[in-house]
Order: structure tokens, then sequence, then C-alpha cells
């Protein structure tokens, strides 16, 4: 059964169709990859999902829940989680206050300058920073932190709400090939063991193909392909478009 069921998403700006008639199914489980040349309406996609755009039409829905209309806020109670491209963390504050003051929010306490985030169920954000193999860095500064390991904190920081959809915006973006699979597997991980959906764009096909269960492809704001791995490495017109063999393909040093 599908946890996240996208159908007939459409999005214009001015002449051009950033997302045309696009529709997807993820399962709980399951890591689904989202990729596509530059301008091939990643981000507008992604954007609609997680409530920061509204489509012209069409309907995304989270276990039978409508999430078209309700703000990003409100799609974020509902169980949706997102992680982004260059990382979002405190800098200043310590990795375990950083995943506490994900826990706060989660349990709708509103932060306060009188009260300490250390002080706010520090064990539960152990806990959180075993899984991402961060605990020996609990008390260090976000901001002393190698940028893999930022991202692994931002990792924890999405994990703490308990989402069963997590959006990730490019994860591995500007990690060298160790901290990307390092990355991947310990999302490969989570997935499995939380039984939580991952949507991910991405433009490094190591991390793709390496780590996705189904892979989508869209160009020109219209979904082309949706297979596994293997499927969309071999398929014709994905190569074509996308992986290097035709007149509006990317280099792979670029995807």
């Amino acid at each position: 059964m599908s946890l996240l069921r996208v159908s007939g998403l459409a999005k214009s700006f001015g002449g051009v169709r950033a997302v045309d008639d696009v529709g997807f199914e993820l399962a709980a489980g399951q890591l689904l990859a989202l990729i596509g040349p530059n301008g091939a309406g990643k981000s507008t996609l992604f954007n609609i999902v997680n409530g920061q755009l509204a489509p012209d039409r069409g309907s995304v829905l989270l276990d039978g829940q409508e999430l078209v209309g309700r703000t990003p806020r409100a799609i974020w109670r509902l169980g949706v989680g997102r992680t982004f491209q260059i990382a979002e963390t405190f800098a200043s504050l310590t990795v375990v206050e950083n995943v506490q003051m994900a826990l706060l929010s989660h349990d709708r306490r509103p932060y306060s300058p009188w009260r300490r985030a250390a002080d706010w169920r520090r064990g539960d954000a152990l806990a959180l920073l075993e899984q991402v193999g961060l605990r020996a860095q609990a008390d260090l500064r976000c901001g002393v932190l190698a940028y893999g390991d930022v991202k692994s904190v931002e990792l924890a920081i999405a994990i703490a709400h308990e989402p069963r959809l997590l959006l990730m915006d490019e994860p591995t973006a500007g990690m060298a090939p160790p901290e990307r699979h390092a990355l991947m597997a310990l999302t490969r991980r989570l997935v499995a063991e939380r039984g939580m959906a991952v949507l991910f764009t991405e433009h490094s096909m190591d991390a793709v193909f390496g780590y996705a269960d189904r892979v989508i492809v869209l160009a020109r704001g219209r979904l082309i392909a949706d297979g596994s791995p293997q499927q969309i490495r071999d398929d014709r017109q994905v190569q074509q478009v996308y992986l290097g063999t035709g007149s509006d393909a990317v280099s792979h040093s670029n995807v």
C-alpha cells in the first residue's frame, strides 16, 4: 500500500510548464530517487509535495490525507520531514542541543531564553545521535564538525519528529565519495529500521544507483521513466536526455 500518492500534478510559471501531469507512488520502507537534468522540474515538484508551492492542479496524498492546500508546518505535523541541500543546524549549539531543539518543537514546547535546551529530553536526543553514529560528538559545537557529520546531525534532527515520509534535497551535495556513501548507507538503514519512506533528489549517480529502491526521472517537467535502478540505467530515453548520449544530456560530473 502506498504511503505517498501523487497524481496529475502540474505547475506553470508564465508559459513554462515546470511540472506537467506528474504522478507516482511511494511505499513505506522505500527509498525513491528523483533525478533529471537541470531545469527538469525536480525542485518545483519537491516544493509542491512539501507545501512550499501550490500546484495549478493535482493531488498529493499522504496515507489518504490531501497535502495540497496545507502549509509546510501543517504538512510537517502530519509526519513529513525534510533535509536541505545546505545543512541547517545551529552552529553555536552543541550537537545534542541541536537535536533537543528539534524535540522541543516536536513536543510543541515553545522556546524560551530562560530555559536551556540542554534540560529537555537529553537521553532521547543521545539515543537519536547513537542511531546516526554521533553519540561521541554529542557535546561538541556543531560549528566544529566536519561537513559530513553536520549532515548526519541534520538527519538526526529530521528523524526527531518521527516522520513517516522524509524529503531529502540533494543530501550528499558537497560531500566527498566516502562521506556520500556513509550518509546514504545510514539513510538506507534508518529507512529499514523505522519503516519510513524517503523521497530524495540527487546529482550523484553513485548515491542514486547504489542505494535507491526505485528511481523516477523528470525531463522538461514530465515523468519519462519510473523503475528500478537497473531499469533506469538501461532506459534508452533516459540515456538520451540525462545520462550522456543525447543532445539534452549532461555529463556525469554534473548529475
